[in-house]
């Protein structure tokens, strides 16, 4: 897997995330899912420097001129629900790309801190040979990710996969890193060293659907 860690450098992506994390500017559900949708424009347009370009005149009303543009087959998949807003900013950029949707939550059958990864609903175009763009905010421990993808390999496997996410643990970073094809991409705009025993992100910034849609039973 190539890492794509984007918040290494100083950049105004640093500011998104440091409101997403921030707990009182947390409060405002609007901006909270306005700085995510952002935060995926920016890692949209480095995404974009690393897909396919061909040349193609242009025709002004004065004239030609030859650009290099992108001729990828993209099919952009979020998972449910949290990937909404990350979704809409990849969409800002990438707004050819098909849309798929994809469920995924934890399943605590004891009440306890064990949980297994459900993958119950899955709404796509054909992604046979074509550029998944893969879009989950939050990646800690890997699994649902690792889930996602065994969901969508039964029907149709991609040519190359690009996962998007905003944080992310070490921990679930090396795991989708054994669990994924070499092909893949990640694109992350920054990395947590921890994760508690509830398998949530520390620091981190609390549940992403939740903050961005509401609390859930």
């Amino acid at each position: 897997m190539k890492l794509h860690y984007i918040g290494e450098n100083n950049s105004v992506l640093n500011s998104f995330i440091a409101e997403i994390r921030d707990k009182n500017t947390q409060k405002d559900s609007l901006r909270f899912r306005r700085n995510i949708e952002r935060i995926g424009e920016v890692l949209g347009y480095e995404l974009s420097k690393q897909l396919s370009y061909s040349s193609v005149y242009i025709e002004t009303p004065l004239g030609k001129k030859k650009m290099q543009l992108s001729y990828n087959d993209l099919v952009l998949c979020s998972i449910l629900r949290a990937g909404l807003p990350l979704h809409q900013g990849l969409l800002n950029y990438f707004d050819k790309a098909e849309n798929a949707f994809i469920s995924a939550y934890r399943s605590h059958k004891k009440n306890d801190e064990k949980f297994e990864i459900v993958v119950e609903y899955f709404a796509s175009p054909e992604i046979e040979n074509k550029t998944l763009l893969l879009a989950d905010p939050m990646l800690a421990t890997g699994k649902s990710l690792v889930a996602v993808y065994e969901a969508i390999k039964k029907k149709s496997t991609p040519k190359e996969i690009h996962i998007v996410a905003v944080i992310g643990s070490k921990e679930g970073v090396d795991f989708i890193a054994e669990n994924l094809p070499e092909n893949t991409h990640l694109w992350i705009a920054a990395i947590d060293s921890n994760l508690n025993s509830k398998g949530y992100i520390i620091p981190g910034l609390g549940d992403a659907g939740d903050l961005a849609f509401g609390s859930k039973l």
